[in-house]
């Protein structure tokens, strides 16, 4: 499974001599003996999840406080929304601005590179574990029980639907007495053991659940979660990310059925960008890598701020390169890349 998660290519030559590995731009007009990468773009992912619970009142809700004395039953079907969780991670996406290509060269020790399905470079000389992303799943879990099954013929003779309450609710009390009694030993035939006392047990409460549940209702509650992704390419300012309605759960970020959630990204400049001349004038002469910058990534609401953290972004930064000495022969350098943000996460040499 993990095969397809990564490409690792091993591409180890002679280390009879002398050599230093050799990065160049892509040039897609001409085949070069080497390796392609790309460097990644950073992607946010926002993951939101929320519990939707369907109430159906019971058939017999208008007499749960008369004959149960159970108040604030409410009598009329309702499906309500609520957030549970948002998370926010990132993610690397290819940048075909930054394709660069490792050459093999006899007698260096550098082209074990470790790519991701799309072609960024996570790894040379290394391994890294990449991550599974599980897809939002949606769930139900049903409440309801069936109560028909131990309604008393009495019950069910009943002319009237207040006549068929008050006698439901009078074998509610009846059971609850039972389980009682059970309990204090003073049945005629009680279980012989602990596990036939807790099988009695468990079926007068199942019927005593079902029973009460044509008094008080049942809700059934669905989980259900939302991934949005975004690829800020400049300060973002309190974009409307998606909406969110208790009535209707997750909607479109342009239908005003829902309160807002904004999503704001403020460049820090944590790394001085070169000017046009001296990009220009650079030459690649090692292994390219991004240095990121960090960033100010604020979630809200009309009734405040939900999530804020501070994260590194590709496209805010630069590139660096490292030194091609660091894979000559019989050089151990071990590197590995942040999968996200392109940027030095480990450097063993």
């Amino acid at each position: 499974m993990k095969r397809n998660l990564f490409i690792a290519l091993t591409l180890c030559m002679s280390l009879a001599g002398m050599a230093q590995t050799q990065v160049t731009e892509f040039n897609p007009g001409i085949a070069a003996n080497g390796v392609n990468y790309m460097l990644p773009m950073t992607a946010l992912k926002i993951d939101a999840s929320a519990i939707k619970v369907v109430y159906t009142p019971g058939e017999f809700a208008k007499y749960a406080e008369r004959y149960l004395h159970i108040s604030g039953v409410v009598p009329e079907p309702s499906t309500t929304w609520k957030m549970t969780n948002l998370s926010v991670h990132q993610e690397g996406v290819p940048d075909t601005s930054k394709i660069y290509t490792v050459k093999l060269k006899d007698k260096t020790v550098a082209p074990m590179v470790q790519l991701t399905p799309s072609g960024i470079l996570v790894a040379v000389n290394n391994h890294v574990d990449l991550p599974e992303q599980e897809l939002p799943k949606t769930r139900t879990t049903n409440h309801r029980m069936d109560a028909r099954q131990y309604l008393t013929e009495e019950i069910l003779s009943a002319t009237s639907t207040s006549k068929m309450a008050e006698l439901t609710a009078q074998e509610i009390l009846d059971i609850r007495e039972s389980k009682n009694a059970i309990k204090r030993g003073q049945v005629e035939a009680m279980p012989q053991d602990g596990a036939s006392l807790k099988i009695v047990l468990d079926e007068l409460n199942r019927q005593e659940e079902a029973l009460t549940q044509l008094f008080t209702g049942y809700a059934d509650t669905t989980y259900t979660a939302k991934s949005y992704a975004v690829m800020p390419t400049k300060d973002l300012d309190e974009q409307v990310l998606f909406r969110f309605s208790r009535k209707l759960g997750f909607v479109d970020a342009d239908d005003l059925a829902g309160d807002p959630y904004y999503l704001s990204v403020k460049d820090k400049h944590t790394v001085v960008l070169p000017d046009a001349k001296e990009a220009a004038k650079r030459k690649i002469e090692g292994l390219v890598y991004n240095m990121p910058s960090m960033a100010n990534v604020t979630i809200s609401t009309m009734q405040g701020t939900v999530y804020e953290q501070e994260l590194p972004f590709a496209q805010f930064g630069t590139i660096d390169m490292l030194s091609p000495t660091l894979f000559n022969k019989g050089a151990t350098t071990k590197l590995t890349l942040h999968p996200a943000t392109g940027g030095l996460q480990h450097l063993e040499q």
